[in-house]
């Protein structure tokens, strides 16, 4: 009777505005930000292209629709465990295989705005988390972990996102032992607002990649390209972050919400 209760709470919140429902992620088109891969590491996922179908005309009198050609890693997105290698021997690492349990969860929101400001290769480690515990309090297993960086707001321009230059790209991320650690709290996932989990300067890294090599490795899920995380408390907003159904996939571009109390 007592979660009847709740949810009928909730529902009532929600109904009322005293729960917001804030909108995590960012516009899915053409002018979409990609993740850039050096010739010799790989293939590029393509452009996000929108073809049109019918709109009520000949092709279809009383119906518009459209087709579209992307990658699963196409901006606001959920890697699965099997979109890295150490991942990939899971048997519920694809997003038509992952328990839907796992899609809406409690949120930790890290900022790190102001250390981004001031630095784009900002770098959380564990020490910064543990001291972000000291004020919120510990991450509870089962949680996710968000690093904000206030980065979205330069989701705009293909440029500003990437940010890179002669010598890579340049972006915020975790550290080896920042993902080390939330893994020992047992974080389900972690998330940032970069074009990808890691920071720019992740291949250079030992292990390289970690937010995937690591996260993955755990069976755990990653969030990419997220947007107004400036917007979520530390503590205390519900995630929801279902990826498509997609046979096999590795990942999924997705709609992340998150429930906030007003």
């Amino acid at each position: 009777m007592a979660q009847k209760a709740d949810l009928t709470s909730l529902a009532e919140a929600l109904l009322s505005g005293a729960v917001d429902v804030i909108d995590l992620s960012a516009p899915l088109g053409p002018e979409t930000p990609l993740i850039k891969l050096p010739p010799e590491i790989g293939k590029n996922t393509p452009t996000v292209e929108v073809h049109n179908i019918s709109n009520y005309d000949q092709n279809g009198p009383f119906w518009s629709w459209n087709w579209l050609k992307l990658g699963e890693h196409s901006g606001t997105h959920f890697d699965a465990p099997v979109h890295w290698i150490t991942g990939k021997d899971y048997a519920d690492g694809t997003t038509d295989r992952i328990a839907p349990k796992n899609f809406v969860a409690p949120v930790n929101v890290i900022d790190c705005s102001a250390e981004v400001k001031k630095n784009p290769d900002f770098l959380l480690t564990a020490d910064g988390v543990r001291a972000w515990e000291k004020t919120h309090g510990d991450i509870a297993k089962g949680t996710w972990v968000l690093m904000r960086t206030d980065w979205y707001k330069r989701n705009g321009s293909e440029k500003e996102f990437l940010n890179a230059n002669e010598t890579g790209p340049h972006s915020p991320g975790p550290t080896v032992d920042c993902i080390e650690y939330i893994l020992s709290k047992g974080a389900i996932g972690w998330g940032s607002e970069t074009v990808g989990t890691d920071a720019g300067a992740a291949g250079g890294m030992t292990p390289p990649f970690p937010a995937h090599n690591l996260m993955h490795k755990a069976n755990r899920y990653g969030l990419a390209s997220l947007c107004n995380l400036d917007k979520l408390p530390a503590k205390g907003a519900i995630l929801i972050a279902a990826p498509l159904k997609i046979v096999n996939g590795t990942g999924s571009p997705l709609r992340v919400l998150a429930l906030v109390a007003r």
